[in-house]
């Protein structure tokens, strides 16, 4: 399953719907944060874990988890993922005492990371060509599209009927997503499979990093997410108080138009890796604009910085079948974005935190300018040794 003569959109959009659903298992305890700490009162300071825990599964089997997609097959492991990930949501709709709700989230974890690595697999697999820069892109905002429609629907059910019924209402969509993509994505073949030993693992991983090509996508990327959650975070609450809640509403969705609507052709016209050092060499000069910004200036600036973002995001997902061709480098390289995606995401937010606080709003700037920096010189530099 290398690339498709013609795209099959149908499959497209079924897998990224799989994308939204894994993305849910995120948005599914973080909107609703609030409403869960009644349900374990003696949880404490150990309430965070359940949100958290998912994510710190990417940051050690990230990589391990696209070894397992290509020598097991996309198909495979995505489908095990979401029937996994339906029951333990359903188990988790139980109400499940504090410690057995945490080990549910340890293993959705595993279930999450497998959609996210087979996901791009997939696509590619049945993308042509001409319209890889499009589908990976589309793939790209299934986080922030699963966040919004959580916070627009999820929030108000879950206040209504209870964090349990929306636990439920979300196992039943991967159950049915997981029968969709059975009936539309073709059939593999991955062939012998070996057995995977520590030493072979650690030989791989070696191979991924090693790579100008496998590893080029998550090298860039692993600086997008160190900035844009805890810009997401923390960039409202730096503008002015009467512009903080259209600030917080406007910046995925800025950076989701950029992705879809300028991304796109860009990537067309420039290829992924230019595309995604453009994105951020835009996001230092928006850094560089909101140190001098004030009033709806602020808001502007940062506003800006998500649109530029929103180019690397898709960018980076569309760079892992334009620089790898068969599928099991693209599962190494969808496996290494997975995993050092989770390093940002975890160290971002607090360390953005601890400059504000010390430093006041200018800190964002000085915060936003080096990752975007090393995502120009990173990719400049992986584009030599390729050459």
């Amino acid at each position: 399953m290398e690339a498709a003569e013609r795209t099959r959109w149908g499959a497209v959009f079924a897998v990224w719907l799989a994308g939204l659903t894994a993305a849910g298992q995120f948005s599914k305890v973080a909107v609703v944060f609030e409403e869960l700490a009644p349900l374990w009162p003696e949880a404490g300071a150990r309430l965070g874990l359940v949100v958290s825990v998912t994510g710190l599964v990417g940051i050690v089997f990230g990589t391990t988890a696209g070894l397992l997609v290509a020598r097991l097959g996309a198909r495979r492991m995505i489908l095990g993922a979401l029937l996994a990930g339906a029951l333990l949501s359903a188990l988790q709709a139980l109400v499940l005492p504090l410690g057995w709700m945490i080990a549910s989230r340890v293993a959705e974890g595993f279930a999450h990371l497998a959609i996210v690595v087979a996901g791009p697999v997939l696509i590619s697999g049945v993308t042509a060509p001409k319209d890889q820069a499009a589908a990976m892109t589309l793939w790209s905002t299934f986080f922030g599209i699963a966040f919004a429609l959580t916070a627009t629907f999820g929030l108000p059910f879950a206040q209504m009927q209870g964090p349990a019924a929306l636990f439920a209402l979300h196992g039943g969509l991967m159950a049915a997503v997981a029968v969709l993509l059975a009936k539309v994505l073709p059939r593999e073949s991955t062939g012998f499979t070996p057995v995977l030993q520590l030493r072979g693992i650690l030989a791989d991983h070696w191979r991924i990093y090693a790579s100008p090509r496998i590893s080029a996508p998550a090298m860039g990327f692993v600086f997008y997410t160190l900035m844009f959650v805890a810009l997401l975070t923390i960039a409202p609450v730096q503008v002015p108080a009467q512009y903080r809640v259209v600030t917080a509403t406007l910046m995925p969705l800025v950076s989701i138009v950029a992705s879809l609507g300028v991304g796109v052709p860009a990537v067309r016209w420039l290829g992924a890796v230019a595309v995604v050092q453009l994105g951020f060499a835009l996001a230092a000069v928006a850094a560089l604009w909101w140190v001098f910004a004030a009033g709806l200036g602020a808001v502007f600036a940062a506003l800006a910085m998500s649109a530029a973002l929103g180019l690397v995001q898709g960018a980076s997902f569309a760079a892992i079948p334009a620089l790898n061709a068969n599928r099991a480098d693209r599962a190494m390289a969808a496996g290494a974005i997975a995993q050092l995606g989770n390093v940002g995401t975890t160290l971002g937010t607090p360390l953005l935190l601890a400059m504000t606080t010390a430093w006041g709003p200018a800190a964002l700037a000085w915060f936003a300018l080096p990752p975007a920096l090393a995502g120009v010189a990173v990719h400049q530099w992986l584009a030599l040794r390729r050459r």
